[in-house]
């Protein structure tokens, strides 16, 4: 498995130099290390932030998990969406809102083709919202098919 979490990750990291806003790393509670964070208040309705991760070495024909942790909190705080490079245009996963400020598990299955994913998007869409924030933290991508709970 290959960890990819901000803190101590081996992943590449790269901000999208053509959308509104950046992603920016905020502590977490517990002090140790930190994680990826949008606030509310942060741009204008319906501005997009991008964070994409490179993925380098995947071999074609076989699949992967991306397993993270995540968090959508606050009253219509606005939409955390992930793509897969080779799928541009509908996102494989999407989240609108949390029922609480608690952070909870994604799981996304990637099955390499002959066409290859070399990167993975988490994109932050801004809402109406002024408190709250999107958050993402401890991306960890493993071989094999994603377990289940």
């Amino acid at each position: 498995s290959v960890d990819c979490s901000f803190s101590r990750g081996v992943c590449d990291w790269k901000q999208d130099a053509d959308d509104d806003f950046d992603w920016n790393p905020a502590d977490r509670d517990r002090g140790d290390g930190y994680y990826m964070a949008v606030p509310a208040f942060v741009g204008h309705k319906k501005d997009m932030g991008r964070l994409k991760l490179l993925l380098t070495n995947l071999k074609p024909k076989s699949s992967y998990c991306l397993i993270f942790s995540y968090r959508v909190a606050g009253e219509r705080v606005g939409k955390l969406r992930v793509f897969l490079a080779n799928k541009k245009h509908a996102p494989v996963w999407e989240q609108n809102k949390g029922k609480d400020e608690r952070w909870r598990t994604g799981k996304i299955e990637i099955f390499q083709g002959a066409e290859t994913t070399n990167s993975v998007t988490f994109e932050s869409e801004r809402g109406k919202g002024k408190t709250g924030e999107i958050g993402v933290d401890n991306v960890i991508l493993i071989s094999g098919l994603c377990p289940e709970d």
